[in-house]
């Protein structure tokens, strides 16, 4: 097995719905510019209030992707 590299970035994602939109639109949104990603771990959940009800979800997250191997 071989071993590997990873690098690790902080994203938020945000949605009006849910804490599962707010993840899913993070991961989709940091697939569109990293490549490899292989894991996500929440650090945070949040939101914003407004008039007594819940108008915005956030939720902090590490997100994990392997670095390409230069072929030899």
């Amino acid at each position: 097995m071989e071993n590997s590299v990873y690098k690790v970035v902080e994203l938020i994602g945000t949605s009006p719905d849910s804490i599962e939109d707010a993840i899913g639109s993070a991961i989709q949104r940091a697939g569109l510019t990293l490549r490899n990603l292989q894991w996500f771990e929440v650090t945070q959940i949040r939101g914003r209030i407004d008039k007594g009800n819940v108008e915005r979800y956030q939720v902090g997250m590490k997100v994990g992707f392997t670095h390409d191997r230069e072929e030899q």
